[in-house]
């Protein structure tokens, strides 16, 4: 079978790709099944030597592969050569610190006793990535994995197949062949590999009701599973904000990547003293977008990847104004685009402020302070990031330690820090890729006692 890419702007097929068969996932599966058994011997050091440079396929290609992504999804340009740009300082921090997060533990003994702890890589990892970062998505679980002495089949979106097969062909160099493949197939065949336990774990970038369905699977194959499933994000700036930087933040939040980002701003709470004031700056910010051919340098919004996501925030929006809520700016579909969309005095029970929107909308509602601010955060089945505005650090970490988050933000949002876990809570998902814990995402624990 053929898969056709078509890009979201033009509508047009630019690239025809096949999709995997049966007897391509098994000889795929069986390489990376050898490679790894080598692999895994290898030094942590010389495994980090390999990965560094196969990822100079990134530096050398990254122009042709930024102009493919925008191709696939429709983000700007400027937007996926950053992605590129990101992709390699998070791998590159992964590298320079696996060392030091795979290293043995000592644990302390009796006298003559000695024990130890080794972080053990899995086998073969099965990473499923998502289309709206797709080279984001998949690498923070693709070195981290590599590193612990892994092999990966890398599942990328039916959307984004030329990112699976980018990720190919930069590992082909790895000195233990097939160590890095990608699997073009449905999400019926992943879960049929977790199922039958043909690989060793899953870690899952998507939808909710996606991840319940490889959950079951991976339960039913008794594997270990990875979840990154999305978010209704909240912020809140504060009475003490500094009002310019918090309008721009939230709004480049929201907006960013045509607001198809898992830990995108996507409702806003706004101390009343502030409102009107935060309402004027951030429509100010949006009327700066141009909407326009994602492959052009002007753009700085590119077409909604999906008609579903177009339909989604026409219904959000439309709900929202039934509701009560005020239309500041934008709120319409402009073909394949929809406008930066600012919406004001929205109600908690309106679809936009609790069900996922993934596009470039804002709805904002005032609050009395913190407290007020705090309740409606938490009042969400999501919990991936949350951020707080304000110039009181104390503020932040009170409410911080309150947020049923995976990470708080002060004075910024929507943004992956390698250094500190990724990963939410409730129907935002559960375990941790980068950071330190990212490998231990990838690993097991074994214990070794030695006595006498």
């Amino acid at each position: 079978m053929i898969l056709r890419l078509a890009s979201p702007y033009t509508g047009e097929v630019f690239r025809e790709v096949p999709l995997d068969g049966p007897r391509d996932v098994e000889r795929k599966l069986a390489c990376a099944r050898a490679a790894q058994r080598s692999w895994r011997m290898r030094p942590i050091a010389e495994r980090a030597r390999a990965v560094e440079l196969a990822l100079g396929w990134f530096r050398e290609h990254g122009e042709e592969h930024a102009r493919e992504i925008t191709q696939q999804m429709g983000k700007p340009l400027r937007e996926a050569r950053r992605e590129v740009a990101t992709m390699l300082e998070r791998a590159a921090w992964c590298v320079a610190n696996a060392e030091a997060a795979l290293a043995s533990e000592e644990v302390p003994a009796p006298q003559g006793t000695r024990r130890r702890i080794e972080h053990e890589p899995l086998g073969v990892v099965l990473d499923v990535a998502a289309w709206n970062y797709p080279l984001l998505t998949a690498v923070n679980v693709i070195v981290p994995a590599l590193l612990a002495g892994n092999a990966v089949l890398a599942k990328p979106s039916a959307r984004t197949p030329l990112c699976g097969l980018a990720f190919e062909e930069a590992f082909a160099s790895l000195p233990d062949a097939g160590l890095v493949a990608c699997l073009l197939v449905g999400h019926g065949e992943v879960e049929a590999l977790a199922t039958a336990r043909r690989v060793d774990h899953v870690v899952f970038t998507g939808s909710v009701e996606g991840g319940r369905q490889v959950y079951a699977a991976a339960a039913a194959g008794l594997i270990g599973v990875g979840m990154e499933l999305g978010g209704k994000d909240a912020a809140y700036v504060a009475e003490d904000a500094e009002m310019e930087r918090a309008a721009a933040g939230v709004v480049d939040g929201a907006c960013y990547n045509a607001g198809q980002s898992c830990c995108a701003v996507e409702r806003a709470y706004v101390h009343e003293k502030g409102l009107e004031e935060f309402l004027e700056r951030a429509a100010e910010v949006m009327g700066a977008y141009r909407l326009g051919d994602p492959l052009e340098e002007s753009t700085t919004l590119g077409p909604m990847a999906t008609a579903q996501g177009l339909e989604r925030l026409e219904r959000q929006v439309a709900d929202a104004i039934e509701r009560g809520a005020r239309l500041v700016c934008g709120g319409r579909r402009r073909g394949v685009f929809f406008e930066p969309t600012l919406l004001a005095e929205v109600p908690q029970e309106a679809e936009v402020m609790r069900e996922e929107s993934f596009g470039p909308v804002l709805p904002v509602r005032g609050v009395s302070g913190d407290g007020e601010a705090l309740e409606a955060m938490n009042e969400s089945r999501y919990g991936l990031t949350a951020s707080v505005w304000t110039r009181d650090e104390g503020r932040a970490e009170r409410m911080g330690k309150e947020l049923e988050v995976g990470t708080v933000y002060r004075n910024r949002c929507d943004y992956v820090e390698p250094s500190l876990p990724w990963g939410g809570v409730k129907d935002s998902g559960f375990g941790a890729s980068l950071s330190r814990y990212g490998f231990w995402q990838v690993t097991r624990r074994k214990g070794f006692l030695s006595q006498g």
